[in-house]
């Protein structure tokens, strides 16, 4: 397994994204953006108009907030988005009245069964405003007046996505994609463009990439509605494989979900670093997709898009709410290993191959230093490995495929290959 840096760095981008007030639309998506072209210099900010009709969808009108709070009887601010930006309901209309607590809390959400935690709650296509806090101090509200105050805007703006095009030798892409609209939701949403902006840094960096990679950061659904419609001829006829990047940041589980007509080349290969990672991982099937597969392997679109993640969305208690934050739940160790696991899944891909023995029986081992010069009874190791690839090379098994059936993970095959083909006993047929 090649060496990988540690978690840190994507951290320390989690930490700088944080406090943004993201959305679908808007300075915050920019701002963000911002961040992370300081590490991927190569990131192209792309603005869609709003009012654009993409396939069924209309891009929303951009929305941004500079204050939004609520002033109680004896004159005490609360529900802040200063103290915590999950308070105000996303894509809440500009508001400035005076209610009583009877008319206010029609507005308000709470959640019952975690009555210490902010739920996030959004309203993007309907026009709507409103508040979220803690259940235990929604309980405790009195009666008398409360003041509202909602400081937003909404303007014919753009939609913003980020795009990365990296060139390989071939014109066949592999899709990465992330959101970017979700605001202080460490593994819901921070986690996805931060392992994703060190995913692309790596392949960047590395060289001989044998496919191109596309990678984007969009506002979900929307956003990825948006990118396929202005892209759809070309991401069509040339992406053959992909991940969409989210819920990759605590540090409790692997998850996964396929690709929705599944037994792809990313399905297979993705199930098999995962099973060596963590042979405990948890797969879900495509009936519990929720995130931007639906519109990647949508049909008609049908691209075969999986999803790697750690704690899978709508699976875990602190999902949308203000209890998925940085530190105790996300942390370093958590991202490396999603970044991991991912690198670890596109080498293998990058790897993928038929390889086909060009001797007649077994080649006489001995004679090239690569079989032990005393036989005794051992366990099995490399050098049954190396048995297995040349019984198993007959052109029609893939790589992943001759490990699975040798019970090894893919990467200790590769130097196994590389030795055997510089023996000239094996080529590759790609």
């Amino acid at each position: 397994m090649i060496k990988l840096p540690n978690g840190n760095k994507i951290f320390q981008l989690s930490k700088s994204l944080w406090p943004i007030y993201r959305s679908i639309t808007g300075d915050g998506v920019r701002q963000s953006l911002n961040i992370i072209k300081k590490i991927c210099p190569n990131l192209k900010i792309l603005e869609f108009k709003s009012g654009t009709k993409v396939f069924d969808w209309i891009i929303p009108d951009e929305w941004n907030v500079s204050e939004a709070y609520i002033i109680d009887p004896m004159g005490k601010k609360f529900c802040n988005i200063k103290d915590n930006n999950l308070h105000l309901v996303s894509y809440s209309s500009p508001f400035n009245k005076i209610l009583d607590l009877n008319s206010l809390d029609k507005h308000l959400h709470s959640i019952k069964n975690r009555p210490n935690s902010i739920p996030y709650i959004t309203s993007y296509y309907k026009k709507n405003w409103g508040f979220s806090l803690e259940h235990n101090k929604r309980k405790k509200l009195k009666k008398g007046k409360y003041k509202v105050v909602i400081k937003s805007k909404f303007k014919k703006g753009s939609l913003t996505i980020g795009e990365i095009l990296i060139k390989g030798k071939s014109k066949k892409e592999f899709l990465i994609s992330t959101n970017i609209c979700h605001p202080s939701l460490a593994n819901n949403e921070i986690s996805g463009p931060a392992v994703t902006t060190y995913l692309a840094k790596f392949l960047n960096e590395y060289k001989n990439l044998r496919y191109s990679y596309r990678i984007i950061y969009v506002p979900e659904t929307i956003g990825s509605l948006t990118y396929i419609s202005k892209n759809f001829n070309k991401m069509k006829k040339n992406i053959f494989s992909g991940l969409n990047v989210v819920c990759v940041g605590d540090n409790r589980c692997f998850s996964f979900l396929p690709s929705r007509l599944d037994n792809k080349l990313i399905d297979k290969t993705a199930r098999h670093v995962l099973k060596w990672i963590d042979s405990s991982y948890k797969e879900y099937s495509w009936s519990y997709r929720g995130s931007d597969e639906r519109q990647y392997c949508a049909p008609g679109i049908d691209l075969p898009i999986a999803s790697i993640m750690r704690s899978k969305y709508a699976e875990y208690p602190e999902y949308h709410n203000s209890d998925d934050k940085l530190g105790k739940f996300v942390n370093a160790q958590g991202l490396f290993g999603a970044y991991n696991a991912i690198i670890q899944t596109i080498i293998a891909i990058e790897n993928h191959c038929y390889p086909l023995i060009k001797t007649i029986g077994e080649p006489n081992l001995s004679k090239y230093n690569l079989y032990p010069k005393t036989s005794k009874f051992r366990k099995r190791g490399k050098v049954e490995l190396l048995l297995d690839i040349i019984s198993q090379s007959d052109g029609k098994n893939s790589i992943i495929d001759i490990a699975e059936k040798s019970n090894f993970p893919i990467w200790e095959l590769y130097p196994l290959i590389l030795k055997l083909k510089e023996k000239k006993f094996l080529k590759l047929i790609y």
